[in-house]
């Protein structure tokens, strides 16, 4: 530093080295907030003000503070210190008192760090649970610690969430080692158990702090205590050693409690923590508190709220006075300290805890004691208490603060919402939503309570279920419903309103547990809370929570839990109650027994009967919608009044929305009646299984006495208007309810005619409408209504009515109000009613502009007149004025009024419909009050002239100050309190539209004269003789202008004409923009028509839209074409127009390409109205003759579609839509008829038929149809019936189809068919040829052989010899000829022959044997020698093998064909298995091979050798005879095939068969052709009629197995989708698990049948499958699991069935003692059921011991049952003992058989 001062010298002379002064010793303190002076001369004689003077610039104290207010939560910054009391401590979070109210969370995260490393240690699972304390001991409630503000969180409501943190290295880290000094008090946490003593952590890097256990003060123990790890204290720093590395510490509290920081420990304002105990001196007295100075140089300030009460007036600038810190706010400097005396000396570290007794607690006659404007309010209590009251607390959330009506009242209303235990002071609102809240803490609940709430959040656990601001719920998830739901998100929704029963509360802890389960919440049985609640014979509801070997434990609402043993669970014996309960399952229970000092409590199930359950008390009451009621409230809650309905004392709900048909009204009813109060003319409108509910509401109350209102769906028609009531607000629109249980969406669209953004805040729930039905969906019972004005309309005086009704019940709320309160204010308010004259005195002037008024005869009310009523008048406090009543306030209290003179004038008299500009004066939600222009008369009016009216923004409501045109209707009403009754204007209402209207002088009928100024094509414009300009459209030109020409072109510019006035019309300027320029040009609208320009005649405006009728025919004018959408537009009138489709202006399609040269602008057309739109104020038009399509009417159409199968698809007029068959399109048919038409084509056609066939019409594009004479010839037919047709007649047609036949659609109705021998002479052996060389649709030509008129068959020939054309199939595919003619004769002949032959070969086999090899072998030389037989036109089978042969020799070449192998047949019913595997089936390849090897030896050994005449005539006997077995096998239906020829000849004749297929699929199977298996299947399926189900069953089913064995699971897939859609899904989804169970796939099984119980629930087919496959698997518990689900699905009629089948399987695959119990379980229910006694019986002698037979035997002789059905047991009792008993035991059954017969008297015959 010294070579850097020499280089660069910093200026002035050089100071001589000097030796070092000896420094004073001094303290150093924080000079931020002390301005230093430069040390200058001072005067000796300064006075006092000198020294007090502000100091000069640049010497601002930073810490200074001018202003005392409390510590407010949006001031708060994170890292401000304060000092805090523990006010509840729980396990995972304590909550502490902050300063001022204020309340903090403290994590136990946040206590220290070893108490940290504990909990970690823990949940690492390597700690030790008792070395873990819990934090109600590390901090009890009372205690004072130290915090520092953590964080400042918001939660999802909007609330700030203060979280603070008592770690020692948080709050005390800006000290340090080296600034510890003895008599400093710290806060720590004991961080180890030592030997001597502990470890404390004080927060000081560096330094070790010890707290001996034991501290001797001349020699004697004078202080000792056992701490845990964590615990926090507040010590005191006896002795510093090693600069601050060691500190000792003591606990003495008196020492610690009397400590003072002094200036000498060196403390700085970023050192200072809360807690210290200062000297201050007071610098300043404030009405909100004191301003001192403590430490010397630092500044704090000291609020009202700690200052002890009364002593705030004592205090003196200068006064010394001990003071503790309270708080320090790092970044503004701001200390607040107490002068409370329970935080000063002697006081310890332990404050009083908090009265929690008295939270919630609402109280009245509070005294407002003093008013702190920034602050809030102290309120002395009735008992001498003072509580604060947060300035926010003196007004609702969306109120502004307005202390002048708060100090106006002289005495409140509050509730206790807290007690401050550092200020020992109650916290209290003066919010009237709290005040009057029902639950505002867990105390106000009582267990087994019905309460409603809202749904916050679904967890895994449970439903949170807010019920008010300070309360909220758990339901658990065992209690979401009656069952356990797997997906309850799908039905519970944040926000949704849901009722619940309260099972427990713990005020305590603030633990609220509810339950949603239906049957706790409707039961009607009495609930026990305690146990003295429970006695003995009284039947609750209650829960199942644990399942015992000895029973069930049931619990109710509170704590009160009982014992059901085994022998009351049930009417018999069971051994496993798990089978039959589940836990959560709701259960009645019958008190046995009840020990209530012993909580004991014995309950029973089979003891409840139907008489415990009934509710004799309960009169019967006939309910009727529409009934007029009286009752009485019994009780108000959240959802209205709960009312009994006298005298039958039925109960019944009253909600709070059906009190009033006004919103406002409803709540001040609620609020005004009480419980015992009469409710009369009450009207029943509907009854649900919880209540009866009934409306107050009367505009309701008299549709419904009129019986104007709809009863039932089915009565709902589109156009009905009725009256109803918002149910909910949604997005998407709004529900609303109507009587007798409908219920209609108005959508959004439909809500107002005014455009709406939002559906929220334009009505209000419970808001009463009217709607009209706009739209209906019959299947499934909805229905759409409109809101909108237009749509909907209100008899004439409703308005006045709903006003008359509305005052009525205020004046009914303001009587109650008084009735109950005697208190002074309330009387004066019933004193003075609107227009009353007062004579009062000015007071103080608000900051709004609102004067406060002073009267005698209100003066404990609030009397305010507001600016705009103080507007030119003199308001000088103390100057007296005559005010003049405009509202009457009760709710708060409070009376507005009006000083202005107009309304203090005398009044004139009225006169019945006199019309007057009225003044608004005053509004409210509801009503406004207005004054009658200078008469003096103040009345009142609604804000609403329609139900349905909205308002999207406030400027659209009434305000003060606008004006209003009224007529009045009565003068002195006396349902209004003589005041009139006027009705506004509807031009009012609509205001906001955003059109001029027209101010001028003409009137309807005037005539004028005029100059025509301007032509245009649809309008002329006149020069008025004002200087105005006026319009006359083109219809009223000329009476009746010829069709096609133009009446505006028969005038001329300057022309004078007389014309008169007609209306006004609005027209768009040249500036016009939807939005910022949406103002309409009013223009006058004229009239030249001769019949309305005569004199006297009445003229009247143009026509409305609704008197135009569909069919009539108008005279309208062009306007344009609209290229793009296809249209015309038409002017019908004035205010008229129409709009033509493309469809719709012409018949001819040529004239559709010049539709602008073919209308002009302004010509005049003949048009007939299709419809009438009311909406868009339109009609649709046509052009051409007809409004609507009938048959053979001629139109246009627009081919929409090509479709190969059906024809033309054809859009029509009209929104029609038409198909044309292929045999429609022209007079002479062609190839490919649909190549010629694309889409977006315009053609001519004719309507056929107007009766639509699936939406669409037959129509016709013939042009014998569409041109009659002038078409051409017809060339092909248009035949409507087959008697048109005759046999020889050739015709021709479209080839629809091919299977068994060619089918030809020779017309749209008839269809001809062509059998296979009548299209081709070729032998077709494939039907496959025919569709490959016959395409779709392919013109042939056909002759007629036969026609059958009843069946409407047509028989066709396509043979070149009928009709003259070539083959259908060509000659180059080789196909051999079919034999006709002699041919066939001589095969005839040769077929006999051999069945001659045949015959005689029998009876020589049985004397000429030979070898077996030798016949085989002259076989095969016959059938090389034998040429092929002729073919049999009547049997196609011995055809087709000699083709197969013929076709497998040319393949062979010389070989002689394989003698024919023995296989194993397959043996197939109803379906197969297969068993066998592949390994063991022998390849066909290989035995092919060896056949033809040993073939070609046989025939090279046969060459050489030369044939006798004997061997020759032998090998042809054995041909015949082989000939002969082969027929004879053909007809035998028995015979077993063995080749692939045998099973396709067999199919031919059984295509349809089942059995046939799947054998011909094993063949291949045991070949192992797994393709060719396949497709077997495959043509089976395509084979197979469709009518025949079950055998396309069994062939899916075989192809499933065949995947299941050979194929993937891909494939398996595949084929199960298919079959899945062609059959019955059920029936496939069994087949394919019993495929899975067979083959050992469990877990596929499993899979498949979890599905099919989704999906086929209501099928009881399924769960017993299910429940085999589980017990077979010995999966016992999750059958029991399934039949209870099953149980659930099922209708109650199919229970006993299904649990008699599940039991049986218990039998066979499970348990025998539950199967036992739950026949048991149902015969205790159906004891007469005889066949389920016989099945018991019979399953027990299968599964049961000798003694489980004779002791059920024994039971099903003693049933009351027929004598019949006993003697049939009685049978079987004597059979069985024959077959396994004694001689005994046969005796005993005898003697029992005759004691029944004695009993039952001589008529019964014996066994």
């Amino acid at each position: 530093m010294a070579s850097i001062d020499e280089d660069f010298p910093r200026g002035g002379s050089a100071k001589k080295a000097s030796e070092p002064k000896p420094a004073k010793p001094r303290v150093e303190v924080d000079n931020l907030f002390e301005t230093r002076k430069p040390e200058t001369k001072k005067k000796k004689k300064a006075n006092k003000q000198e020294r007090d003077k502000t100091p000069q610039a640049g010497g601002l104290k930073l810490n200074t503070a001018s202003n005392v207010d409390i510590l407010h939560l949006k001031n708060l910054k994170v890292g401000t210190v304060m000092l805090g009391c523990v006010k509840e401590v729980s396990e995972f979070e304590v909550v502490l008192g902050l300063p001022n109210g204020l309340k903090g969370y403290l994590p136990i995260s946040s206590i220290c760090k070893a108490y940290n490393k504990i909990l970690g240690k823990m949940l690492d699972g390597d700690g030790d649970l008792e070395d873990v304390v819990s934090p109600s001991h590390l901090l009890t409630p009372g205690l004072l610690v130290r915090c520092v503000v953590s964080s400042l969180e918001q939660s999802k409501e909007g609330f700030v969430i203060l979280k603070v943190s008592i770690d020692p290295k948080e709050v005390n880290k800006e000290l340090h080692s080296s600034s510890l000094k003895a008599g400093m008090t710290l806060g720590g946490c004991v961080e180890s158990v030592e030997d001597h003593g502990f470890l404390i952590d004080i927060g000081v890097r560096g330094t070790k702090a010890f707290l001996p256990k034991e501290t001797k003060k001349n020699g004697a123990k004078s202080f000792k205590r056992d701490l845990k790890v964590g615990q926090y204290v507040t010590v005191l720093l006896v002795e510093v050693q090693g600069g601050g590395r060691v500190v000792r510490l003591s606990l003495d509290p008196m020492a610690v409690a009397e400590a003072i920081a002094e200036i000498q420990h060196g403390w700085t304002l970023g050192s200072l923590v809360p807690g210290l105990l200062v000297q201050a001196h007071v610098k300043k007295v404030t009405a909100h508190g004191l301003v001192v100075t403590f430490l010397a140089s630092y500044t704090g300030t000291v609020d009202f709220m700690h200052i002890d009460p009364g002593k705030a007036s004592t205090y003196a600038i200068g006064d010394k006075v001990k003071a503790r810190v309270l708080y320090v706010e790092p970044s503004s400097r701001l200390v607040g300290l107490s002068l409370r005396s329970h935080l000063l000396p002697p006081g310890g570290d332990v404050l009083d805890r908090e009265p929690c007794e008295r939270v919630g607690e609402v109280l009245h006659g509070c005294k407002m004691s003093a008013v702190h404007h920034h602050s809030g309010a102290v309120l002395e209590l009735p008992d001498g208490a003072v509580a604060f009251v947060h300035k926010n607390q003196m007004k609702e959330p969306k109120e502004e603060f307005n202390l002048n009506r708060q100090l106006a009242q002289t005495e409140h209303t509050l509730r206790i919402t807290g007690f401050s235990s550092l200020e020992q002071m109650y916290l209290a609102t003066l919010r009237k939503s709290i005040v009057d809240a029902k639950f505002f803490s867990y105390l106000d609940i009582s267990v087994g309570q019905l309460i409603e709430g809202t749904i916050q959040r679904l967890e895994q656990y449970g439903m949170h279920v807010k019920i008010s601001d300070h309360v909220k719920g758990l339901v658990p998830r065992i209690h979401l419903a009656d069952v356990v739901l797997s997906n309850p998100e799908k039905k519970f929704k944040e926000g949704m309103r849901v009722m619940c029963r309260v099972l427990s509360v713990d005020p305590a802890n603030k633990k609220l547990v509810l339950t949603r389960k239906k049957a706790l919440i409707e039961s009607q049985l009495p609930v026990f809370t305690t146990y003295a609640d429970a006695r003995p014979g009284l039947v609750s509801h209650g829960f199942v929570v644990s399942i015992k070997d000895f029973g069930c434990i049931v619990r109710f609402c509170g704590d009160v839990k009982g014992l059901v043993p085994t022998m009351e669970l049930t009417a018999e014996p069971i051994f496993n109650a798990k089978g039959l309960f589940y836990i959560g399952q709701v259960v009645k229970a019958k008190v046995l027994n009840c020990d209530a000092q012993a909580e004991k409590l014995l309950l029973s199930f089979r003891a409840v009967t139907q008489e415990d359950v009934h509710q004799v008390d309960v009169a019967k009451f006939t309910f009727e919608v529409g009934k007029k009621v009286k009752a009485v409230v019994l009780r108000k809650d959240l959802t209205g009044l709960q009312v009994s309905i006298l005298p039958e004392k039925v109960p019944a709900l009253l909600p709070t929305v059906h009190l009033s048909d006004h919103v406002t009204n409803c709540p001040l009813l609620w609020a005004g009646l009480q419980e015992g109060d009469t409710v009369s003319n009450a009207v029943c409108l509907s009854n649900s299984k919880q209540s009866i509910t009934l409306t107050k509401k009367p505009l309701l109350m008299a549709a419904l006495e009129a019986g104007a209102m709809v009863t039932a769906f089915s009565e709902l028609k589109v156009g009905v208007t009725m009256l109803g009531w918002v149910k909910s607000i949604m997005p998407f629109g709004i529900f609303i309810d109507f009587p007798h249980g409908l219920c209609g969406l108005a959508p959004k669209a439909a809500i107002s005619d005014k455009f709406i953004t939002d559906t929220a805040g334009l009505f209000e729930v419970g808001q009463t409408v009217l709607a009209k039905v706009t739209n209906m969906d019959e299947e499934k019972h909805r229905f759409l209504v409109s809101l909108k004005l237009s749509d909907v309309s209100l008899a004439e005086g409703d308005a006045q009515y709903r006003l008359i009704q509305g005052q009525l019940e205020r004046r009914t709320i303001l009587d109650m109000m008084t009735s109950r309160d005697d208190s002074a204010s309330m009387q004066q308010l019933a004193s003075v009613a609107l227009g009353d004259k007062l004579k009062m005195t000015v007071g103080e002037t608000m900051e709004d502009g609102s004067v406060c008024l002073i009267s005698d005869q209100l003066r404990d009310v609030t009397v305010s007149a507001s600016k705009y009523h103080t507007t030119g008048v003199n308001t000088t406090p103390g100057r007296q004025i005559t005010a003049v009543v405009l509202h009457v306030d009760p709710v708060t209290p409070q009376v507005h009024v009006s000083l202005l003179p107009k309304l203090t004038e005398k009044k004139k008299k009225l006169e019945e419909g006199s019309q007057h500009t009225a003044t608004v004066q005053y509004v409210d939600e509801d009503f406004a009050i207005i004054s009658l222009g200078s008469t003096g008369h103040l009345t009142m009016v609604s804000m609403t002239i329609h139900l349905n009216e909205v308002f999207r923004f406030d400027s659209e409501k009434l305000s003060v100050g606008q004006k209003l045109t009224v007529i009045v209707i009565e003068p002195k009403c006396e349902d209004l309190g003589g005041r009139s009754l006027v009705a506004r204007q509807p031009s009012d209402a609509l205001h906001g539209l955003g059109t001029f209207k027209c101010k001028d002088q003409y009137e309807i009928g005037q005539e004028v004269t005029a100059v025509i100024k301007a032509i245009k094509p649809l309008h002329v414009q006149l020069s008025l003789p004002g200087g105005g300009v006026g319009s006359v459209h083109v219809s009223q030109i000329q009476e009746a202008p010829a069709v096609g020409s133009s009446p505006t072109s028969s005038l001329k510019i300057g022309t004078e004409v007389k014309a008169r006035f007609i209306g006004h019309h609005d027209v768009k300027g040249h500036n016009f923009l939807p939005i910022s320029h949406a103002n309409l040009i009013t223009l006058p609208e004229f009239s030249l028509l001769p019949r309305k320009t005569e004199e006297d005649v009445d003229v009247q405006t143009w026509e409305n839209i609704r008197k135009y009728t569909p069919g009539e025919e108008i005279r309208c004018y062009v306007s344009k074409y609209v290229p793009e959408q296809k249209y015309l537009e038409i002017a019908v009138s004035p205010k008229v127009y129409g709009r033509v489709e493309l469809l719709a202006m012409t018949k001819k399609p040529r004239e559709a390409n010049y539709l602008k040269k073919l209308f002009r602008c302004g010509q005049c057309l003949m048009a007939k109205v299709v419809w009438v739109s009311i909406n868009s104020q339109q009609l649709n038009l046509s052009l051409i003759g007809t409004h609507q399509l009938k048959q053979g009417t001629v139109t246009m159409g627009m081919v929409q579609e090509t479709d190969p199968q059906n024809g033309l698809v054809l859009k029509l007029p009209f929104g029609n839509c038409g198909l044309a068959s292929l045999t429609d399109l022209s007079d002479t048919y062609m190839d490919d008829p649909l190549q010629q038409y694309k889409v977006g084509q315009l053609v001519r056609c004719c309507i056929l038929q107007g009766q639509k066939i699936r939406g669409k019409m037959i129509v016709s594009l013939r042009l014998s149809r569409t041109h009659g004479d002038e078409a051409p010839p017809i060339v092909d037919v248009d035949f409507d019936s087959t008697s048109e047709l005759s046999e020889g007649q050739v015709v021709r047609g479209y080839v629809k189809d091919i299977g068994k036949g060619i089918f030809v659609r020779l017309s749209r109705s008839v269809i001809g068919r062509v059998l296979i021998q009548n299209a081709t002479n070729y032998f077709v052996s494939d039907p496959e040829i025919l569709t490959k060389h016959i395409p779709h649709n392919a013109l042939v030509t056909a002759k007629v052989l036969h026609v059958d008129a009843q069946s409407d068959h047509v028989d066709l020939s396509l043979l070149p010899e009928d009709t003259g054309k070539s083959d259908v199939l060509p000659e180059s595919l080789g196909l051999p000829l079919r034999l006709r003619g002699k041919d066939k004769e001589k095969y005839d002949k040769m077929s006999s022959k051999r069945k001659r032959s045949a015959s005689e070969s029998k009876q020589d086999g049985a004397k000429k044997k030979r070898p077996k090899k030798q016949k085989e072998d002259a076989m095969e030389e016959k059938t090389e020698e034998t040429p092929p037989p002729a073919e049999d036109l009547d049997s196609g089978i011995d055809v087709f093998f000699r083709e197969e042969e013929i076709r497998q020799a040319k393949k062979k070449g010389k070989s002689k064909p394989e003698a024919p192998r023995q296989r194993a047949s397959l043996q197939v019913t109803s379906a197969f298995c297969w068993d066998a595997a592949l390994s063991s089936l022998k390849p066909a390849v290989e035995v092919d091979k060896a056949c033809e090897s040993s073939a070609e030896e046989d025939d090279e050994r046969s060459k050489p050798a030369k044939k006798s005449r004997r061997e020759a005539e032998q090998e042809r006997q054995e041909a015949e005879r082989k000939l002969s077995r082969l027929e004879a096998e053909l007809q035998d239906p028995t015979a077993r095939p063995e080749s692939p020829a045998q099973f396709e000849r067999l199919l031919l004749s059984s295509p349809d068969s089942s059995v046939l297929w799947l054998q011909y699929m094993a063949f291949h199977l045991q070949a192992t052709q797994i393709e060719q298996a396949r497709a077997v299947a495959e043509r089976a399926l395509r084979t197979i009629s469709f009518r025949e189900e079950q055998e396309k069953l069994n062939v899916w089913v075989a192809l499933l197995n065949l995947e299941n064995m050979y194929g993937t699971e891909e494939s398996l897939k595949k084929v199960f989708e298919r079959a899945v859609q062609f059959c019955e899904p059920m029936l496939v989804y069994q087949q394919l698990a019993d495929i899975y169970a067979k083959s050992g796939k469990v877990k596929e099984a499993e899979s498949l049948y979890k599905n099919m119980v989704k999906r086929f629930r209501q099928q009881k087919t399924v769960w017993q499958s299910y429940g085999s496959f589980l017990l077979r698997q010995g999966q016992s518990d999750a059958a029991n699991a399934l039949l209870q689900r099953a149980l659930q699905s099922l209708s109650s009629k199919e229970h006993v069935d299904l649990i008699t089948r599940f039991a049986r399987m218990e039998f066979q695959y499970g348990n025998s003692e539950r199967a036992t119990a739950m026949f048991e379980k149902v015969l205790s229910s159906y004891p007469k059921r005889t066949d389920l006694w016989s099945i018991f019986i019979d399953l027990t002698m299968k599964h049961g011991s000798q003694k489980d037979v004779r002791d059920l035997l024994d039971r099903v002789i003693h049933l009351s049952v027929s004598v019949k059905k006993v003697k049939f047991f009685f049978k079987r009792y004597l059979d069985y003992e024959k077959k396994h008993g004694t001689p005994e035991s046969i005796q005993a059954v005898k003697q029992k058989a005759l004691e029944y017969v004695e009993s039952k008297g001589s008529g019964v015959c014996g066994v």
